[in-house]
């Protein structure tokens, strides 16, 4: 009796396993677990990153969230957040143009604060294990995960076969480390980019003129709308087309043009950093991007030399930003092309039918040597017919 008591009482004593983060964002979602971290005090490295992670998450969730709201579709291909699935939302607000701005608003925000976090942990080493299956995003902010809310589900990740994967992977684990954190800066400074981009062009009355005028339409088919199979089909694309052409024809806002710029090749500069610290490690544990010895802990199929034809890409894009390389125009023949960096520092307002008749992009025009896509093609030709994926996923 002795015995049993005295195993009792150790057994009791004994502290239950502690919860990991991984854990704790399962439990209680992104937003409540950057909360805590960010209340610390003497956060570790580990907290750093993972408030890092979660800034950025937490900004896909917030235009996530917003899109439910308002029921923007996920058919916004040309954007990206915009494009990815969700679940539908019966009682859906009326999306107003104030709306996009928020959204673009709120994400640049967070990839600041992310940012913040990175610059506080700076290169210091460090490892945290996240579970994939762990991550989810409140979509339709009532606190509790629900199906379509996970990571894998909403990014469309092939978490175990599909199109660019290799071996299936069930229910992978990643270790993010040092050179995971360049990967992550890099992305926010992309996602920062095409905010500023959005928003130098002042988005919001083109959006709002036609949202009003989509209404005076559909009110010119009285109560009961006819079977109109044009209009069902193409509506909502020559809508959306027209919101970003009428953007488009203004002048953009030159500081936001700028701030766009630099953004781009700060993403250039960080990624090399983040190829330049994965290419030294000599682990092979649950790799988030794997170097050429390392294989990747989501399954996914990288072949050798990917890293390096990827950072041909990005030093084809950086001299194209810094002018060293001009972007090809089909009127301006084989010696002379458009010098992005002048259009980055004069933006111009988009026309159409100059562009491509090429008078309106004279201004930009210039002899010098011209971007030939020579790397893409590469690129293209290594990771076979999955270019996209990687691209977006390589950053």
């Amino acid at each position: 009796m002795r015995t049993l008591a005295l195993a009792l009482a150790l057994l009791l004593a004994t502290p239950a396993t502690a919860e990991t983060l991984s854990q704790e964002i399962a439990r209680t979602g992104l937003a409540a677990t950057e909360s805590r971290l960010a209340a610390l005090a003497s956060p570790t490295r580990e907290d750093l990153f993972a408030l890092a992670g979660l800034h950025f998450l937490g900004g896909i969730e917030q235009a996530l969230q917003l899109r439910w709201q308002t029921g923007v579709k996920a058919d916004w291909s040309e954007l990206p957040i915009l494009r990815l699935p969700i679940p539908e939302n019966p009682n859906a607000i009326p999306f107003q143009a104030a709306d996009f701005t928020a959204l673009i608003r709120n994400l640049d925000a967070d990839m600041e604060a992310s940012r913040a976090a990175l610059e506080r942990l700076g290169d210091k080493p460090f490892a945290l294990d996240i579970r994939i299956s762990d991550l989810w995003f409140d979509i339709n902010s009532n606190g509790t995960r629900e199906p379509g809310e996970s990571l894998a589900e909403v990014t469309g990740m092939a978490l175990g076969g599909g199109r660019g994967m290799g071996v299936a992977v069930e229910d992978p684990v990643i270790t993010f480390d040092t050179a995971d954190a360049a990967w992550l800066a890099a992305y926010t400074h992309f996602l920062s980019g095409f905010a500023s981009t959005a928003l130098a062009y002042d988005p919001e009355p083109a959006i709002q003129r036609v949202i009003d005028s989509s209404k005076q339409i559909y009110a010119l088919w009285g109560t009961t709308p006819p079977n109109n199979a044009m209009d069902m089909m193409f509506g909502r694309q020559v809508d959306r087309a027209a919101m970003v052409l009428n953007a488009l024809s203004n002048t953009p806002d030159k500081a936001l043009a700028r701030d766009a710029y630099d953004h781009f090749l700060s993403m250039i500069r960080e990624n090399r950093r983040f190829w330049s610290l994965v290419t030294l490690e000599t682990d092979n544990t649950g790799e988030w991007v794997p170097n050429d010895a390392q294989t990747s802990g989501l399954g996914l199929r990288m072949p050798p030399g990917t890293g390096a034809r990827w950072q041909a890409v990005l030093a084809d894009a950086e001299k194209a930003l810094k002018g060293e390389l001009l972007i090809p125009h089909w009127r301006f023949g084989a010696e002379a092309g458009i010098n992005l960096k002048k259009a980055f520092e004069n933006p111009p307002a988009v026309d159409l039918i100059t562009w491509i008749q090429g008078e309106g992009l004279l201004p930009y025009a210039e002899k010098g040597p011209l971007m030939s896509g020579q790397a893409w093609r590469d690129f293209q030709d290594i990771v076979q017919g999955d270019a996209m994926l990687f691209a977006v996923f390589l950053n």
